[in-house]
């Protein structure tokens, strides 16, 4: 029940980076009197900069938090830098490589084709998730979590406008970019689940904050755009907000992954975009006619149920205090 409870918090954290992300890239009406956003428009350095601009607040904030949470966690990752250890060092940096690939790939998916339909797309994780897992793990999914990804795949079929696209090879590769996006990050936390049999999630997703921040100065210097007015308040508001969201998600979804493993995680993380659905709707008013809201809501009603321990054995029945600090 806590590895649940876990994922379940991380996916309300990811619901709320979702939304902040729309009202940047899109004017929105927040609570019904608040018209703001459209800061930036949704190309592909703007997100390079809305990426660093978060985790460069991410980085550093996680670090000052990082002993709090667990205080080994320096000397983990000062262990996994020696000489023996470079299996689990390799892991990390595969962590930190493949968190970069999917929310470039992601704000890629965005910048090309509409929001909604991107994070829908991006949403097909669980059932990649699945199928590496049981590669990986040697652990097939069971009837039920078939039936859950089935209502994924529907759901994400019915997401999509009926009329089709009209902008061409711009939305194809708006498609599978948001496509590839979701199996990156399926291929992050199957590879997680790996790496916490000897590391801790804390350090791990440090790590892999801290190789984001890296990949995306990388990316921001190398892309040459013409200067465009910014408006870097509103822009460094937003980084923060999403800065902390992204924290909290990616910390309480590892921790989570640790105790019931890549695939269940996924299973209930499917919840997001009904979730989004619901704040969007709370926040910017933002409304989906009954079709998208049905193939939104379709996997939430089965993920809840979707929680079984990991491969690795542990016990998902551990207090919060010592799934931190173990």
């Amino acid at each position: 029940m806590l590895g649940f409870c876990l994922v379940l918090a991380a996916a309300f954290c990811f619901c709320f980076q979702n939304v902040i992300l729309r009202v940047l890239f899109t004017e929105q009406t927040i609570a019904g009197f608040l018209h703001t956003g459209g800061f930036v428009a949704p190309t592909l350095p703007n997100s390079f900069l809305l990426m660093f601009m978060r985790m460069v607040i991410v980085v550093p904030l996680m670090a000052s938090l990082a002993t709090t949470l667990y205080p080994n966690t320096w000397q983990e990752i000062r262990a996994i830098s020696t000489s023996g250890q470079q299996r689990w060092l390799g892991r990390s940096l595969a962590g930190g490589g493949l968190m970069f690939l999917y929310l470039a790939l992601l704000y890629i998916s965005v910048g090309l084709i509409p929001t909604g339909i991107a994070l829908t797309l991006f949403f097909t994780y669980p059932v990649f998730t699945a199928l590496i897992a049981w590669y990986a793990f040697g652990s097939p999914p069971t009837r039920f979590r078939w039936g859950i990804m089935a209502l994924i795949l529907l759901g994400s079929f019915l997401t999509l406008p009926q009329t089709g696209f009209t902008g061409g090879q711009t939305s194809a590769i708006g498609i599978l970019c948001g496509i590839t996006a979701g199996l990156a990050y399926a291929l992050y936390t199957v590879n997680a689940q790996q790496s916490f049999a000897y590391l801790h999630p804390v350090p791990f997703t440090w790590m892999s904050f801290a190789i984001t921040l890296v990949l995306s100065t990388l990316s921001l210097r190398g892309w040459h755009s013409p200067p465009i007015p910014i408006q870097w308040g509103p822009l460094w508001i937003g980084g923060i907000l999403s800065a902390i969201v992204t924290l909290a998600g990616h910390v309480l979804n590892n921790l989570g992954i640790r105790q019931i493993g890549a695939t269940a995680a996924a299973m209930i993380g499917a919840s997001n975009p009904a979730l989004t659905v619901v704040l969007a709707w709370l926040a910017i008013q933002e409304r989906l006619n009954s079709r998208q809201l049905a193939s939104r809501s379709s996997p939430w009603v089965s993920s809840s149920s979707a929680t079984t321990p990991p491969p690795n054995g542990r016990n998902p029945h551990l207090n919060l205090f010592s799934t931190l600090r173990a």
